[in-house]
């Protein structure tokens, strides 16, 4: 009988065709199945027989027997689906660990360094930024009048410009580029920075400050983002935690240039009654030189290859690693050696380009239009994805450790100084001079009034020229006949007094808001004085300005030690060994009855948690994507802000009240935060995505 088996014979040992051979998916498709009749007959030959004892009549001549055939194919199958499955696992993965390899093989040097160098100044800037409108506010009140409702607005503008510019800079790094962006960041603050320094009015300076804000805002999302894609996984936590130092370094710089320029009030100067530039508009001018800077030296650098490649470019990104790569091998005596990547994996989803409209479908305006709407949508919908299932838990934990790190620390910093400036107050207030019932006829007050109460006296035929009236008040007085001529006043007030046939002249005693519930007969004002009085010895404390200096300097420990051991303990254990430190810290703050001690212990809690910093911003650049890192950066930068505007707020309200809800409020929160970073996922030894 015919051998129903051989058409199969000269098969064996070849590979069967597959189906879409060559492309994506390899899935094994047989075209020689036996005809259904010949195994219908085969059967019909075989009927009856006991297979055990019947030998398979081809085993003689070397052809397989049907099942084994049956199961060699299934085999076949399973082993190309399998194929496919990791093959398609292997290509998801291929970019991040082809560009880790790519980072490992352009090793670290000249050009990181480089590239450390200008985005520490970027960063720097943003440190300065924190500090400049509460060293330059207790001049800048009296230069420009500003009530206690202009002056918290005034302290709190600079951290919602900023918490407005880490969400949008953020943002649209993601999509335009860190670099680019961060260029135009530092430009916008720049640019309203030198502004703000000949702002005259509150309103302008104030809204220049602002504009300002919105520029250094985007600085450590972008500036975080950008140059962690240039590090290799060995190296990132390390120099990460080296990049925080700038930070601090801007604290220090503005705390030092403030100490130095704002008490001598000869280094300003002034164009009549309208325009005056005093020594702390020389501060303010100065502050913005490490945003020139960075700006300057951010016009030499390359993008980032890693958003080139999430954007499709290629060759761009090429060129730029290869760029890396003979920058550091040449500075390392081998220029010799040759970037052997000949081809970069792209990633598999690419987001749309921008859609245009053609010149001759539309005006420059539409297309103009049409390019931002889009990015607007892009932006929006990066945000969005933020809460993806994959994304949206570990997301909430790592806001919620910002928010808590940010409350108590910009909380607690602001309440020091103010805590200080307390103290010195309540010192101040318990050696006031009380004077009852005193009369004074025809004198000639020519020496300065300071820290004195005056009830019920009578002032006859006096004379009050230039001279200094500092925290001086008149309750239930008589003023008769007197006259005030260039008088500078710091807290005076008239309180239920009478004033008869009195004149002031060229002095900053207004009618309308130096005098309370007092009558006024046939008194005259001439020639007000434009502006406030300024005195630099005693309403620019010089321990102030060294609170700042050591609290910043503080720092450098916790930088040093998170540096050290980023990459040796892992992320989690110093974000959660720092934030229970500082916890712990803040109890000794209860301890704090004067100026010094408050000092010490500022500096304490400073030191404990500088590292939490330095881990948690590690973390967020190693926990998201490259599509959505600077978004996210931002995003949770700008809850940080968010958290540093309330905290500053509800602190304040609690000086010269108590200050045990403020110490509760930072424990609770530190505690909080400490122990929910052992939840977040440990990055040390994770490849970029």
């Amino acid at each position: 009988m015919d051998d129903p088996y051989q058409n199969n014979i000269n098969q064996q040992g070849e590979t069967y065709p597959t189906y879409g051979e060559g492309g994506e998916y390899t899935y094994p498709y047989q075209t020689d199945y036996p005809h259904q009749e010949e195994e219908d007959a085969a059967s019909d030959a075989t009927e009856g027989h006991d297979e055990d004892e019947q030998m398979y009549e081809g085993e003689y001549q070397g052809v397989p027997h049907p099942d084994e055939i049956k199961e060699a194919r299934r085999a076949a199958r399973r082993e190309a689906r399998m194929k496919a499955r990791m093959a398609a696992e292997v290509e998801e993965e291929t970019l991040p660990d082809q560009y880790e390899s790519i980072m490992e093989d352009c090793g670290h040097g000249r050009f990181q360094w480089t590239l450390f160098t200008v985005l520490g100044l970027a960063l720097m800037a943003d440190g300065v930024e924190c500090f400049v409108v509460s060293f330059a506010l207790p001049s800048a009140e009296k230069d420009m009048c500003l009530s206690n409702a202009d002056k918290g607005m005034l302290g709190l503008i600079v951290y919602v410009g900023m918490m407005i510019g880490a969400v949008l800079w953020g943002g649209l790094a993601d999509k335009l580029g860190r670099r680019q962006c961060l260029l135009y960041a530092l430009a916008i603050n720049c640019i309203f920075s030198f502004l703000s320094c000949f702002a005259q009015s509150y309103g302008f300076f104030i809204f220049f400050r602002l504009c300002s804000g919105i520029g250094i805002g985007g600085s450590i999302p972008v500036v975080y983002t950008y140059y962690a894609e240039f590090l290799q996984m060995d190296k990132r936590g390390e120099h990460l935690s080296w990049l925080c130092l700038f930070w601090m370094l801007g604290g220090l710089y503005a705390s030092f240039l403030a100490w130095g320029i704002i008490p001598h009030y000869g280094w300003g100067f002034s164009m009549g009654t309208e325009f005056q530039f005093h020594s702390w508009r020389v501060f303010v001018l100065v502050c913005f030189l490490p945003s020139v800077a960075a700006l300057a030296g951010l016009v030499f650098m390359p993008e980032s290859p890693r958003f080139l490649l999430e954007t499709a470019r290629h060759d761009e990104a090429w060129m730029i690693l290869k760029q890396v790569h003979d920058t550091n091998w040449r500075a390392k005596g081998e220029p010799e050696r040759v970037f052997q990547v000949s081809q970069i994996k792209m990633p598999e989803a690419q987001d749309d380009e921008f859609i245009e409209i053609q010149s001759e479908t539309g005006t420059a305006f539409q297309r103009f239009m049409v390019r931002h709407m889009t990015l607007v949508k892009q932006v929006m919908k990066n945000l969005m994805s933020l809460a993806a299932p994959d994304l949206r838990l570990h997301g909430l934990f790592i806001a919620i450790v910002w928010f808590t790190m940010a409350f108590s620390y910009y909380g607690l910093g602001a309440w020091f100084p103010d805590q200080i400036k307390y103290l010195q107050f309540e010192e101040y207030e318990s050696n006031v001079k009380l004077f009852h019932r005193e009369k004074v006829e025809r004198f000639h007050f020519n020496f300065t009034l300071q820290n004195q109460v005056h009830k019920e006296g009578e002032y006859i035929h006096d004379r009050f020229i230039n001279i200094e009236i500092r925290n001086v008040k008149f309750e239930e007085s008589l003023f008769e006949n007197c006259y005030f001529e260039d008088i500078r006043s710091t807290d005076t007030f008239f309180e239920n007094c009478t004033l008869k046939n009195t004149v002031f002249y060229n002095t900053d005693l207004w009618e309308d808001s130096k005098f309370i519930n007092c009558k006024l007969e046939n008194t005259t004002f001439l020639h007000p004085k434009k502006g406030c009085h300024l005195n630099f010895q005693e309403e620019n404390d010089i321990l102030i300005y060294l609170v700042s200096f050591l609290g910043s300097l503080s720092v450098i420990p916790g930088n040093i030690v998170a540096g050290l051991l980023m990459d040796k303990i892992g992320r989690l254990k110093i974000i959660g060994g720092s934030m229970l430190g500082s916890a712990v810290c803040t109890f000794f703050l209860l301890l704090c009855f004067s100026q010094w001690a408050v000092v010490f212990f500022q500096c304490l809690f400073f030191a404990a948690g500088a590292a939490a910093w330095n881990g948690i911003e590690v973390v967020t650049v190693e926990l998201y994507p490259a599509s959505k890192r600077a978004t996210a950066f931002g995003v949770l930068n700008g809850t940080c802000k968010l958290a540093a505007i309330i905290s500053t707020f509800t602190f304040g309200k609690f000086i010269g009240i108590t200050k045990i809800i403020p110490i509760i409020l930072s424990f609770s929160a530190l505690v909080c935060g400490g122990l929910l970073a052992f939840k977040l996922p440990e990055t040390r030894e994770v490849i970029l995505q």
